[in-house]
Order: structure tokens, then C-alpha cells, then sequence
């Protein structure tokens, strides 16, 4: 299963490699860039939260009565990496999920949450996910990238869906981005200081314990299945894909 890994992010090289030499980092070199860069960004914050709950959904019982579901393994795996996205802690050390401390971060930048809280709003008043996305007003490469998670979320196989959680939704930025925030937090640090804890956390967090986790996970559900792992592979460059998409909206 090991050589499998190597081989799939060995296949994924040229979509990784695409992503971090978007145009757009070499644009985002002000706090206004940077505000307009969080606008779109967050959507991507939001919607990994739900591909990760798709996944604890079918990897461990979340219903009544309950009974075992699957593997110990693969649950304590989700469990996890839930347990840090969706509880982790700010900078005062308060209980936040990941996708809140974001937008902490934005409201603390001056950046607008209007488009993430109005569709934020629309699911909480009962109407589906592909109807709020039509009614937010988005731009079609946002839609579109929402709109391939949750056909991800709602209808991809279990492993599938672990595989584009796990390589198709890299966060991956450069080191001109970590320079910028380095910059800006030194010229105003009560304007980006949430933001910069976030990223630090995102990449503590996200980029190295929960990624052997999740790593792990994928391992455990597609085992010697070829078939399963180009399964994955297709996914996840898709996902990539739409990754660079969501970017050129920036552009």
C-alpha cells in the first residue's frame, strides 16, 4: 500500500505543482489582497468541513440505536481529525472550529462575510445545498468548485471520498504567501494576527498530524484494490483542478 501512496502523489505532481504557481500569489501583495483573497478562499474552508462529516457520517454510526460501523481503525482515524477540525482552539485558547476561527480572521481584517453568510444562511433555513449555491449569487467557478465537493460528499464511494479529502484538497502556499503575512503582521498586527494564528495552526494541525492521519485512513479503505486507488486518483486530480479554478476567480 505504500507504493501506492508514491505513485498517486507522484501522479498528482503536475496538478500540485499548477496550484503553487498560480498567478495569484504574486498578485495578493497588500492587506486589500489579501482581504479579497480570504472572500473566496473561505468557501473552501467551509466545504472541506462537510466532505470531512460526509466521511464521519459513513465511517462510524451516527444514528440511533447505535452499533459498530466498520473498522475500530477507521474510526478512531475521522474521530481525530473531527476532534481537531471542528474543536480546536483560538488564540485565548477557546474551544472554535477551524472554519470560525477563518472567518475570525476575515472580520478582524476588515474582509466581507456577507457571500459565505448568506449561504451559510440559506441551508440553515431548510433549503438544499445545490439550491443555495444557485440563489447565493456566486461566481460559476465558486459554484462549480462547491458543487464538485458535494457531488463528492453526497454520492462518491466511501473511498473516494477519503481519497479527494485526503490529496485533492491540499492547501497548498507558497513561501511568498507566508512572507506577506510575515510583512503585513509587522506593519499591522491587530488587522492580520488571527489569520497568521491560523495558517501557523492550519499548518501545525491540518498539514502534519492530520494528514498521516488521514493518509492512514485512505491506506485502510482501498487496501491492494487497483481499481479503487485510480478511483482515487481521478477524484482527487478533479479536485485539484477545480482547486486552480477557485484561484482563477481571484484573477
Amino acid at each position: 500500500m505504500k507504493n501506492h501512496i508514491i505513485q498517486l502523489k507522484k501522479e498528482l505532481e503536475i496538478e500540485r505543482n499548477k496550484l503553487l504557481s498560480h498567478p495569484i500569489y504574486a498578485k495578493i501583495s497588500d492587506l486589500a489582497g489579501l482581504q479579497n483573497f480570504t472572500q473566496i478562499h473561505v468557501f473552501a474552508v467551509w466545504d472541506f468541513m462537510s466532505l470531512l462529516k460526509s466521511l464521519q457520517i459513513n465511517l462510524t454510526s451516527v444514528h440511533l440505536p447505535w452499533v459498530p460501523v466498520g473498522s475500530a481503525d477507521t474510526r478512531y482515524l475521522i474521530n481525530e481529525i473531527v476532534l481537531g477540525e471542528e474543536s480546536d482552539v483560538d488564540e485565548q485558547g477557546n474551544r472554535i472550529s477551524h472554519f470560525e476561527l477563518y472567518k475570525k480572521g476575515m472580520v478582524q481584517m476588515g474582509a466581507s462575510t456577507f457571500s459565505i453568510d448568506l449561504l451559510v444562511e440559506k441551508i440553515q433555513q431548510g433549503i438544499s445545498i445545490q439550491e443555495a449555491i444557485r440563489e447565493a449569487n456566486l461566481h460559476p467557478h465558486v459554484q462549480s468548485f462547491l458543487e464538485y465537493t458535494f457531488e463528492i460528499a453526497l454520492h462518491a464511494p466511501i473511498h473516494v471520498k477519503a481519497g479527494v479529502f485526503t490529496f485533492g484538497r491540499e492547501d497548498l502556499i507558497p513561501s511568498m504567501f507566508h512572507q506577506l503575512l510575515d510583512r503585513l503582521y509587522t506593519e499591522v498586527p491587530e488587522q492580520v494576527s488571527t489569520f497568521r494564528y491560523y495558517i501557523e495552526r492550519h499548518i501545525e494541525v491540518d498539514g502534519d498530524h492530520h494528514s498521516h492521519l488521514a493518509i492512514e485512513m485512505v491506506n485502510q479503505l482501498c487496501g491492494d484494490d487497483d481499481g479503487k486507488w485510480e478511483e482515487v486518483l481521478q477524484a482527487s486530480k478533479k479536485a485539484l483542478e477545480m482547486r486552480y479554478l477557485l484561484w482563477d476567480v481571484l484573477l
